[in-house]
C-alpha cells in the first residue's frame, strides 16, 4: 500500500519530471486493495453522482472539466470552513467555524449541501433521479436553502452560491446569456469554419484549406444526422483557476506546431498515422477504445476522477484528503482544458481525418480498412480513423490534444498529492469486448496495467494516435503543457489548503520549461 505524503514542492519539480514526461459496460480498475474497501466517503459519493450527471449530459470535454471543477470547488470551500488553516477560494477564512465544530458529521453535511447546489445548477435534468435521492439517502433535506452560516447546511449553500455566482460569469456562457439565444455554452465569438463540412471518408474536393479544421457530418448513435459545430469555440475566454489566462502558453505552443501543409513535418505526421493504422495490434486497439471517452461516458476529465477514486481507495482516504485531492485534480484538468482549447481556437488546425485523405488521395496505402476488415490496400482518399462511425472524430480542431493535456495535468496532481508516481491500477478487456469490432477484438484477453500515473497519462495521449485522432505534435505538446498546468494548479491548491498566500511570480521559475519540449517533438522519431 502507498501512504499519503506531504511533498515539499519547489519550482525544480516540474523541470525534473518534464524530461521524464517526454523521455464496456464500464470496466473496473483493479488492484488487490480495490475490492477490500469500506463504503466510500461523502466526497467520493458526490463525485460518483457528478460523473453520472456527466454521462447523462451532452456536454463537451471542456464543459465537463469546468463542471467537475465547480462541484469540487464547492465541496472544498464548504469543507474549508471546518479546517483550522484552509482558505476558501471565494470567501477566504470568513466561514471558519470554531474548532469544536470541526466534526466529520458537520463536514459531511456542509459538503453535501454544497455538492447538491452545484450539481443541480450544472446538471438540472438529473436533480430528481440522481442528486435528490442521494441527499435523502444521507438524511438531508434538499429543499433546505438556508444561508445561515452558523449551520453546516447554510455553510454548504452559502459557500457554493459564491462559487456559482462567480462561475456564471466566467466566459463559459453556461447560462446562454452571452450568445443571446439562451443556449447553454453556445459560442458567442462568431467562429466560422474555413472548410465546408464533409461526410466520412472525407471528400478531398471539399477541403478548401488543408491547414484548417473541417466539420464532419455523420449519423450519431441515435441515428440523428449531425453536422459538427466547433464545441467550445469560446473556451479561450474562460477564466482559469490558477493560470493568468488561457493564452499563457500559446507562444510556446506556436514554436512546435501545428505543421503546415506541404512541409516535411506535415507529411511525416500523416505517414506516421497511416503506418500506425496499418499495424494496429489488439492491445493498441483496446488502448484507443479505453481512452476514447466519447459521448455518454465520463469523458477525459471524468476518467481522471475515476483514477483519483482508485487512489482514494488504495490509500484509505477520509473526507479531509479527498476534499483536497479532488479539488486539485479537477481544477488542474479544468485549466488544462482552457489552455488546450485556446490552442485549438488560435491555430484552428486540421484533423487527420481530413489531412490524410487530402494529402494521400490517388496514392495506394496500407491501413486499417474498417471494422473486421483488418489491414487493406486502399486509395489514400478513403482513409478513416480507428473510431466508431457514430463519432468518427471529436467536434473541434486538432492542435493540441485535450486528452493529452487533461491526462498529464491529472497525473501531475496525483503524483504530487501522493508523493509518488506509483499507480498500480489495471483494466482487463475480455475476448471480443471491442465496441468498434465487437466479437472480434481482442482475440485474447488484453490487460492494460499502469505502474505509474505518468504511464497512464502517456498511454492516454498516444491512444489518440492509435485511434487516428491526433498527430504526434498535438499529443506531445498536450502532454508537456498539461504537466506544467498541473503543477501551477498544485501550487495554488496547496497554498489554499495550507492557509497561506502564494506569490504568482514563482510560476515564472518553471514556466520556460515548456521550451524544452521543442527539440524532442521535432527530432525524436519514436516515443511509443
Amino acid at each position: 500500500m502507498s501512504r499519503i505524503w506531504k511533498p515539499n514542492c519547489t519550482g525544480k519539480v516540474l523541470r525534473c519530471h518534464f524530461a521524464a514526461l517526454l523521455a464496456s459496460a464500464t470496466l473496473a480498475l483493479t488492484s488487490t486493495a480495490w475490492s477490500q474497501q469500506p463504503p466510500p466517503n461523502v466526497v467520493i459519493q458526490w463525485n460518483q453522482a457528478a460523473l453520472q450527471g456527466v454521462r447523462n449530459s451532452k456536454l463537451g470535454p471542456p464543459m465537463v472539466s469546468r463542471a467537475l471543477a465547480i462541484v469540487h470547488t464547492c465541496i472544498y470551500d464548504a469543507w474549508a470552513a471546518y479546517d483550522k488553516r484552509a482558505l476558501g477560494t471565494r470567501l477566504g477564512s470568513s466561514l471558519r467555524q470554531p474548532h469544536k465544530e470541526h466534526t466529520v458529521a458537520n463536514k459531511n453535511e456542509a459538503i453535501s449541501f454544497a455538492a447538491y447546489r452545484a450539481l443541480v445548477d450544472l446538471f438540472p435534468a438529473d436533480e430528481a433521479s440522481v442528486f435528490r435521492p442521494l441527499m435523502e439517502q444521507f438524511g438531508y433535506d434538499p429543499d433546505n436553502t438556508s444561508m445561515d452560516t452558523q449551520t453546516p447546511s447554510g455553510i454548504g449553500n452559502f459557500a457554493c452560491d459564491a462559487v456559482l455566482q462567480f462561475r456564471h460569469h466566467d466566459g463559459s456562457n453556461q447560462l446562454g446569456d452571452l450568445s443571446g439565444d439562451g443556449v447553454p455554452y453556445a459560442d458567442y465569438t462568431g467562429y466560422k469554419a474555413v472548410n465546408p463540412p464533409s461526410t466520412v471518408p472525407v471528400d478531398p474536393a471539399t477541403v478548401a484549406d488543408p491547414n484548417h479544421w473541417q466539420p464532419l457530418q455523420y449519423f450519431d448513435a441515435t441515428h440523428t444526422f449531425v453536422t459538427q459545430p466547433f464545441v467550445g469555440a469560446q473556451w479561450y475566454l474562460v477564466v482559469p483557476f490558477a493560470l493568468r489566462s488561457g493564452d499563457e502558453f500559446r507562444a510556446e505552443l506556436a514554436l512546435f506546431g501545428p505543421a503546415t501543409y506541404g512541409s516535411p513535418a506535415y507529411l511525416e505526421e500523416v505517414e506516421e498515422l497511416v503506418a500506425i493504422s496499418a499495424s494496429l495490434t489488439d492491445e493498441q486497439k483496446m488502448i484507443a477504445e479505453y481512452f476514447a471517452d466519447g459521448p455518454h461516458s465520463e469523458l477525459p476529465p471524468g476518467h481522471w476522477d475515476l483514477f483519483a477514486q482508485f487512489v482514494s481507495a488504495r490509500d484509505h482516504h477520509g473526507v479531509d484528503e479527498d476534499a483536497k485531492l479532488f479539488f486539485a485534480v479537477t481544477n488542474a484538468i479544468f485549466d488544462a482544458g482552457i489552455v488546450a482549447w485556446d490552442a485549438k481556437h488560435a491555430f484552428d488546425s486540421v484533423r487527420p481525418v481530413t489531412a490524410i485523405p487530402y494529402t494521400l488521395q490517388g496514392q495506394q496505402i496500407r491501413s486499417w480498412g474498417g471494422p473486421g476488415k483488418g489491414t487493406v490496400t486502399m486509395d489514400g482518399r478513403f482513409w478513416i480513423p480507428y473510431q466508431r462511425s457514430t463519432f468518427p472524430t471529436p467536434p473541434f480542431p486538432e492542435y493540441n490534444s485535450g486528452h493529452s493535456a487533461f491526462s498529464a495535468a491529472g497525473a501531475e496532481i496525483l503524483r504530487l498529492f501522493t508523493g509518488s508516481d506509483a499507480f498500480g491500477a489495471s483494466v482487463t478487456f475480455p475476448v471480443g469486448s471491442s465496441k468498434i469490432e465487437p466479437g472480434l477484438t481482442p482475440s485474447n484477453p488484453v490487460t492494460l496495467h499502469w505502474d505509474t500515473f505518468t504511464d497512464a497519462a502517456n498511454q492516454a495521449g498516444i491512444s489518440r494516435r492509435y485511434g487516428g485522432i491526433h498527430f504526434k505534435a498535438g499529443d506531445l505538446t498536450g502532454r508537456a503543457v498539461g504537466r506544467i498546468v498541473g503543477y501551477e494548479a498544485w501550487i495554488k491548491a496547496e497554498c489554499l489548503w495550507s492557509g497561506r498566500s502564494c506569490d504568482p511570480e514563482k510560476r515564472d521559475e518553471h514556466r520556460s520549461s515548456a521550451r524544452e519540449a521543442e527539440h524532442f517533438i521535432r527530432h525524436r522519431k519514436s516515443d511509443r
